[in-house]
């Protein structure tokens, strides 16, 4: 006999295949191997009380605080951790349920439907100013193009132009002078029809700069506000352009002054359904999410947010993260712009890990490499 722990982290359902389980049980068991944590804040106590027995019936369990089940206090905060196999039976189980049980049941059953995707495209940055966080990233015309080709050959599914920067406290530039930026790179991209490579994202807030973009070929949207213009809605749903809803306290000007939220993940998860429901009413269909990292947020809440991003998922809509060389990798070890690749790589890793369908990056290269790397350590 020889007995090996594996991670629990590996290709399940290949692992079962390949154990000669037939094809009913594979889903059957597969179902079980996965755990979640469910946080449910403000339950009714009779709902809580009603949910720890049908848990522990299924093989799941309630965490409650001390007293729950004398009703000392009206609402209670809980933790459900069960399988997904166990979370499918109490979301049946729940809709007969009073208290908002029912409600709850709805949740369980988003869950059990999560699907991470198959693939994590590369999203590369290319600033058409001189003044971005990175100097890296910044270029100017034909030297746009040489680096656009460059990310293209190294793995890049997507261009992200901008050229206006959103660092903390950054000036403000013209709407003329941000086109005047831009024209020049597009005008080449067009010529050159580089769009037939790769998928380009236009990365700005400003309707003139966006239109031009479209014009041009590109086929991405990426606003920092959110879809706050309806201008932007209505461009987006003429082109048939995709559009990256970011997440964003305050503006670039005020953001990193003191953040704060009653609570990061239900605060941002509320403001993601009310601006795809914006979206969906002017006709916009494709729809990415980017929680914003650093766009008003302290260190713990960006933390939180790669932690938590699966929590996002529910919402059934492919997630950006961008937290490239940004200063909360200074925050954790002090470190200057161009040093803070390797703070950069552990966390886009971690979000891919966690869901996200596309990382926003500077440094192409590196970034195809360790998803590469990181693909074959997960389906072994």
């Amino acid at each position: 006999m020889i007995i090996q722990q594996l991670s629990n982290e590996i290709d399940i359902k290949r692992y079962l295949k390949n154990l000669g389980v037939d094809g009913g049980g594979v889903h059957i068991l597969a179902s079980k191997a996965k755990v979640h944590l469910v946080e449910i804040k403000a339950l009714h106590v009779g709902a809580a009380n009603i949910l720890k027995q049908d848990a522990l019936s299924v093989g799941a369990d309630l965490a409650v605080p001390r007293g729950t089940v004398i009703a000392k206090e009206p609402k209670v905060n809980c933790l459900l951790i069960a399988s997904t196999k166990a979370l499918e039976v109490l979301a049946k189980k729940e809709l007969a349920q009073p208290f908002g049980l029912k409600e709850l049941a709805g949740k369980l059953k988003e869950i059990t439907k999560i699907k991470k995707p198959q693939k994590t495209k590369i999203m590369g940055v290319i600033n058409a100013n001189d003044d971005s966080f990175f100097a890296g990233s910044r270029f100017q015309s034909s030297d746009a193009i040489k680096s656009i080709e460059k990310m293209i050959g190294e793995g890049a599914d997507i261009i992200d132009i901008g050229a206006v920067s959103s660092r903390p406290n950054a000036p403000q530039v013209s709407k003329v002078e941000e086109l005047f930026r831009l024209k020049p790179i597009l005008d080449l991209i067009q010529e050159q029809k580089l769009y037939e490579k790769a998928t380009f994202s236009i990365d700005s807030y400003e309707p003139e700069a966006i239109a031009y973009a479209l014009e041009s070929g590109f086929g991405i949207v990426n606003d920092i506000t959110g879809l706050q213009n309806d201008a932007i809605c209505r461009l987006a749903a003429e082109y048939k352009a995709e559009v990256v809803i970011m997440h964003m306290q305050g503006n670039p000007r005020t953001m990193q002054q003191n953040p704060s939220y009653s609570d990061v993940l239900n605060d941002i998860y509320s403001f993601f359904q009310e601006r795809i429901e914006k979206a969906k009413s002017f006709g916009i269909d494709d729809i990415v999410l980017d929680v914003g990292i650093g766009f008003g947020k302290s260190l713990e809440h960006n933390l939180l947010l790669l932690k938590h991003l699966e929590h996002f998922l529910t919402l059934q809509k492919p997630l950006l993260v961008g937290a490239s060389r940004k200063s909360m990798i200074d925050k954790i070890f002090p470190s200057e712009v161009e040093k803070r690749l390797a703070g950069t790589l552990a966390l886009h890793l971690e979000a891919a890990r966690r869901g996200a369908s596309i990382l926003r990056v500077h440094d192409v290269y590196e970034h195809v490499q360790a998803l590469k790397v990181q693909e074959a350590l997960l389906k072994v």
